[in-house]
Protein backbone atom coordinates (compact mmCIF):
# COMPACT_ATOMS: atom_id res chain seq x y z
CA UNK A 1 0.00 0.00 0.00
CA UNK A 2 1.47 3.52 -1.20
CA UNK A 3 1.02 6.27 1.28
CA UNK A 4 1.81 9.96 1.34
CA UNK A 5 2.11 11.61 4.34
CA UNK A 6 2.33 15.34 4.59
CA UNK A 7 3.66 17.12 7.67
CA UNK A 8 4.70 20.86 8.75
CA UNK A 9 1.68 22.94 7.99
CA UNK A 10 0.69 25.29 10.50
CA UNK A 11 -0.73 29.04 11.20
CA UNK A 12 1.40 31.96 10.29
CA UNK A 13 1.70 35.74 9.84
CA UNK A 14 2.46 37.42 6.35
CA UNK A 15 6.60 36.83 5.64
CA UNK A 16 6.81 33.62 8.00
CA UNK A 17 8.11 30.39 6.95
CA UNK A 18 7.20 27.00 7.04
CA UNK A 19 8.57 23.66 5.53
CA UNK A 20 6.29 20.98 4.41
CA UNK A 21 7.50 17.27 4.73
CA UNK A 22 6.10 14.91 2.89
CA UNK A 23 6.79 10.76 3.93
CA UNK A 24 6.53 8.35 1.52
CA UNK A 25 6.20 4.40 1.86
CA UNK A 26 5.17 1.59 -0.11
CA UNK A 27 6.65 2.45 -3.24
CA UNK A 28 10.18 2.29 -4.79
CA UNK A 29 11.04 6.59 -3.80
CA UNK A 30 13.44 7.40 -6.17
CA UNK A 31 11.66 6.13 -9.31
CA UNK A 32 8.93 8.58 -8.71
CA UNK A 33 8.79 11.98 -9.81
CA UNK A 34 7.21 14.18 -6.61
CA UNK A 35 5.28 17.19 -6.87
CA UNK A 36 2.96 19.54 -4.23
CA UNK A 37 -0.39 21.46 -4.90
CA UNK A 38 -2.99 23.24 -3.05
CA UNK A 39 -6.24 24.45 -2.73
CA UNK A 40 -8.35 27.17 -1.50
CA UNK A 41 -11.45 27.27 -0.30
CA UNK A 42 -13.96 27.31 -3.40
CA UNK A 43 -11.00 27.47 -5.61
CA UNK A 44 -9.71 24.20 -7.83
CA UNK A 45 -6.07 22.80 -7.19
CA UNK A 46 -3.72 24.17 -8.75
CA UNK A 47 0.09 23.20 -9.11
CA UNK A 48 2.85 24.80 -6.66
CA UNK A 49 6.38 22.70 -7.51
CA UNK A 50 7.33 19.31 -8.73
CA UNK A 51 10.77 17.53 -8.88
CA UNK A 52 12.05 14.86 -10.46
CA UNK A 53 13.48 11.84 -9.80
CA UNK A 54 16.57 12.63 -9.13
CA UNK A 55 16.25 16.28 -8.03
CA UNK A 56 17.92 17.56 -10.35
CA UNK A 57 15.11 19.39 -12.46
CA UNK A 58 12.40 21.65 -10.15
CA UNK A 59 9.22 23.37 -11.66
CA UNK A 60 7.23 26.26 -10.46
CA UNK A 61 4.41 27.83 -10.49
CA UNK A 62 4.84 31.41 -11.12
CA UNK A 63 3.21 33.25 -7.92
CA UNK A 64 5.68 30.73 -5.56
CA UNK A 65 9.00 31.32 -7.58
CA UNK A 66 11.99 32.90 -5.71
CA UNK A 67 9.76 32.39 -2.35
CA UNK A 68 9.44 28.39 -2.86
CA UNK A 69 11.60 25.52 -2.94
CA UNK A 70 11.35 22.01 -3.38
CA UNK A 71 13.29 19.10 -2.66
CA UNK A 72 13.86 15.55 -1.75
CA UNK A 73 15.76 13.12 -0.03
CA UNK A 74 16.03 10.07 -1.20
CA UNK A 75 17.53 8.10 1.53
CA UNK A 76 14.68 9.17 3.47
CA UNK A 77 11.86 9.17 1.27
CA UNK A 78 10.82 12.55 1.54
CA UNK A 79 10.19 15.54 -0.53
CA UNK A 80 9.98 19.26 1.30
CA UNK A 81 8.58 22.52 0.19
CA UNK A 82 10.18 25.17 2.26
CA UNK A 83 8.11 27.97 1.74
CA UNK A 84 9.75 31.53 2.35
CA UNK A 85 8.09 35.13 2.62
CA UNK A 86 4.46 33.77 2.71
CA UNK A 87 1.45 35.59 1.70
CA UNK A 88 -2.27 35.42 2.73
CA UNK A 89 -2.96 34.22 -0.64
CA UNK A 90 -1.12 30.96 -0.25
CA UNK A 91 -3.68 29.71 2.15
CA UNK A 92 -4.39 26.12 1.11
CA UNK A 93 -4.34 22.82 2.04
CA UNK A 94 -1.31 21.54 0.21
CA UNK A 95 -1.17 18.28 -0.96
CA UNK A 96 2.16 16.16 -2.10
CA UNK A 97 1.54 13.89 -4.79
CA UNK A 98 3.61 11.23 -6.79
CA UNK A 99 3.81 10.30 -10.42
CA UNK A 100 5.74 7.32 -12.06
CA UNK A 101 6.73 9.81 -14.97
CA UNK A 102 8.35 12.92 -15.48
CA UNK A 103 7.75 15.61 -13.55
CA UNK A 104 4.72 17.23 -14.30
CA UNK A 105 2.44 20.21 -13.47
CA UNK A 106 -0.48 18.48 -14.53
CA UNK A 107 -2.43 16.62 -11.72
CA UNK A 108 -3.92 13.88 -13.73
CA UNK A 109 -0.24 12.89 -14.35
CA UNK A 110 0.38 11.78 -10.70
CA UNK A 111 -0.49 8.48 -9.39
CA UNK A 112 -0.53 8.64 -5.66
CA UNK A 113 -2.08 11.55 -3.53
CA UNK A 114 -1.34 12.61 -0.05
CA UNK A 115 -4.22 13.40 2.42
CA UNK A 116 -3.15 17.24 2.55
CA UNK A 117 -1.87 19.57 5.24
CA UNK A 118 -3.32 23.03 6.09
CA UNK A 119 -1.30 26.30 5.67
CA UNK A 120 -3.21 29.43 6.79
CA UNK A 121 -1.14 33.12 6.30
CA UNK A 122 -2.52 35.75 7.98
CA UNK A 123 -2.03 39.20 7.11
Amino acid sequence: QVLLVESGGGSVQAGGSLRLSCAASGLIFNAYALGWFRQAPGKEREFVAAINWAGGSTFYTDSVKGRFTISRDNAKNTVYLQMNSLKPEDTAVYYCAANRGRASTQNYHYDYWGQGTQVTVSS
